[in-house]
């Protein structure tokens, strides 16, 4: 587990997951010893590549360390909210919540959500200079081992540890910072999947080309300007008022995307319903050819009788079948020029193509999304600069959510996008996965202006009257509590999930470390090993596993009694954890294993540290007595540390 993920990270290199992807694909091309052949690569290569020696590219010091941390394995353990998850909206809800660093949650989900994301939207730090992004580096290199690991000189490894131990608002290091993780994100995202990342002047032309380094150019979707004030800027110290954010918008595979089908944006109008038409309401645009365009010329009877000899849209025998079907009105009491009539109904399931500038008027704005955190909670200012529901719904529409899809935010802030996954699920059973750290609301406070220190005050108050923490992911489930109540009283009959799970990433103490590295299998598993199960708690430890196997965050393990030893069983794995492996337990097992037609775990996993080498021994002896039997099982004996 921990002791074996830190192992594999002393020998992971910057290059590590591109090796893996190259030796999966492409096994000719490596050594016995282990070597990449190039050489012999280039010949694999279609012949209608050219292979060339020059390029553009994005680079930046730390670009390798960013690479490293993409590679290495994360340690935190998954400590699923017990008490939360097992409330009656949340016990089955497939909507995820994780408190922890995003970068330890990514390696975390990909593991189970591999190509499974649909739609990612985040809304990273702009890298404004006060709204300073948090590394929570684990690894600890010193300057040495960084410089030999990235074959960088110790004055540059010193420098790029810099960036990880202070605030630092140099492009450097934001970019540092990002880029590990959407290398991460990127392999999240289904074949058809779309990420969209607001950003502002700082760093947009930054990300940009980080963007295109990571999806690829030719994956690039387009560069959205989202209004976000809809007053006017009054700063007389600025040449340009900013008044716009950039979203830049990047598919996975842009071909396919388009072979799927691309996400279309809701059509938004005055609709009404003035002569009761059955197909319900409606809008309507002229009959008469536009001065731009070609028409065909033909005499129109008014209601009233005025005759109009005119250039129209359509022929006539469009026209009279149109007029028969009562979509021509003519305004003024029948004497206006004639309009063809269009239901919501029908331009709700055409939609539009998006164009690059979305207005306020149609998107939302900051001003807007303060009011509706403002209604939810009761005080102003329950969260900075967050977006409104009206962007992160037609973001959602724009990525073609369907059925079972799944949106992922992984800065999630105030949980917009949570609400407007929820609201977008009443039609369709879609779902989220939201990633907070957890920062400390009360070191922010301590170093607030006067001001600042008064909007945290109402929130703090919140958190208390709740209990909960005083951390920025507690207000994100707060909003989300509250916007499932909201919507659950507008829509009473609803079965949508309006629940969510909880869990928190914990990195092991450094008591815990110690015990893990100096454990050896020789020791007796009775004295002192137990104590590392019971920091990580057996629902964390079968948590992590569970999503390390493949089956998800929200997965649950059938508990199973074997001569009053207690394992856990999913699928494909069966799961010890416990001490205390006797004979008569060993026996039930593989009894069980020969007589149920049903029970064919191919993997049994066992907690390393709680178990003697003597246990392991007995059981692994007769599990192999499996392959002589009926069922001819070959079982996977995996000794997790």
């Amino acid at each position: 587990m921990i002791k074996d993920i830190i192992a594999a990270n002393e020998k992971t290199a910057p290059n590590s997951r591109e090796m893996a992807v190259l030796r999966e694909n492409f096994p000719s091309c490596f050594r016995k010893d282990g070597s990449f052949d190039l050489e012999r690569f280039r010949e694999c290569l279609s012949k209608n590549i050219t292979v060339t020696n020059e390029g553009y590219e994005l680079k930046f010091l730390g670009k390798n360390y960013a690479r490293l941390l993409a590679s290495l394995d994360t340690t935190t353990v998954i400590i699923p909210d017990e008490d939360h998850n097992a409330k009656p909206e949340n016990k089955k809800s497939e909507n995820i919540y994780i408190s922890g660093d995003n970068l330890d949650a990514l390696k975390h989900l990909l593991k189970s959500y591999t190509g499974e994301v649909k739609c990612i939207y985040i809304d990273p730090p702009y890298n404004t200079g006060s709204d300073s992004f948090v590394y929570h580096d684990h690894f600890h290199f010193t300057i040495e081992e960084l410089s030999e690991k990235l074959s960088v000189s110790e004055a540059e490894a010193k420098r790029i540890l810099d960036f990880t131990k202070r605030d630092s608002a140099s492009h450097s290091a934001w970019l540092m910072f990002l880029y590990p993780r959407l290398l991460l994100a990127k392999d999240l995202l289904k074949k058809d999947g779309v990420i969209f990342i607001s950003i502002d002047d700082n760093e947009q032309a930054n990300l940009k080309l980080l963007c295109d380094d990571i999806f690829g150019e030719e994956n690039f979707e387009g560069h959205i300007h989202w209004r976000r004030r809809s007053n006017q800027p009054n700063d007389r110290t600025k040449l340009i008022g900013l008044v716009a954010e950039h979203i830049l918008v990047y598919s996975k595979d842009s071909q396919f995307l388009k072979e799927k089908g691309v996400g279309k944006l809701a059509l938004t109008g005055e609709f009404s319903n003035p002569d009761n038409d059955p197909r319900g309401p409606w809008a309507s645009k002229p009959w008469k050819s536009g001065s731009d365009q070609s028409g065909t010329r033909y005499t129109i009877t008014t209601p009233t009788g005025v005759m109009l000899d005119e250039e129209w849209m359509g022929d006539e025998h469009t026209y009279r079948k149109l007029l028969s079907d009562n979509r021509i009105v003519f305004p003024r009491g029948g004497d206006g020029m004639p309009r063809k009539k269009y239901f919501q109904f029908e331009r709700e399931q055409e939609g539009q193509c998006a164009c690059n500038w979305w207005p306020s008027e149609i998107f939302g704005n900051n001003q807007l999304a303060s009011a509706e955190l403002s209604e939810l909670f009761g005080f102003k200012n329950a969260f900075s600069n967050p977006k409104p529901t009206k962007l992160i719904d037609a973001i959602i529409g724009l990525a073609n959510v369907k059925n079972d899809d799944i949106v992922l935010d992984f800065f999630a802030g105030s949980a917009t996008t949570a609400e407007s996954t929820l609201r977008y699920g009443l039609d369709c059973s879609c779902h989220f996965i939201l990633v907070q750290l957890p920062e400390d609301i009360d070191a922010l406070i301590e170093s607030a202006s006067k001001s600042e220190k008064e909007k945290w005050l109402p929130i703090v108050e919140l958190l208390d009257k709740h209990n909960r923490p005083h951390t920025l992911d507690q207000i994100g489930m707060e909003r989300i509590i509250r916007a499932s109540q909201k919507i659950r009283e507008e829509n009473p009959q609803t079965g949508a999930d309006l629940g969510f799970r909880h869990y928190i990433l914990s990195e092991p103490s450094s008591g815990t470390l110690d015990r893990l590295e100096s454990f050896s299998i020789e020791d007796s598993a009775i004295s002192g090993n137990s104590s590392v199960l019971e920091e990580f708690g057996t629902s964390a430890v079968l948590t992590t596993w569970l999503v390390r196997d493949g089956y998800g965050f929200t997965a649950s393990a059938e508990e199973m009694n074997f001569a009053g030893y207690r394992a856990y069983w999913m699928k494909k794995h069966l799961y010890l954890t416990d001490p205390e492996l006797s004979d008569k337990a060993i026996e039930a097992i593989i009894t069980r294993y020969e007589t149920d037609a049903c029970f064919n775990p191919e993997n049994v996993v066992l907690f390393g540290y709680s178990f003697t080498w003597t246990q392991l021994e007995a059981l692994q002896i007769n599990l192999k007595r499996l392959k002589d039997t009926e069922k001819n099982l070959r079982i996977n004996f995996d000794i997790r540390y």
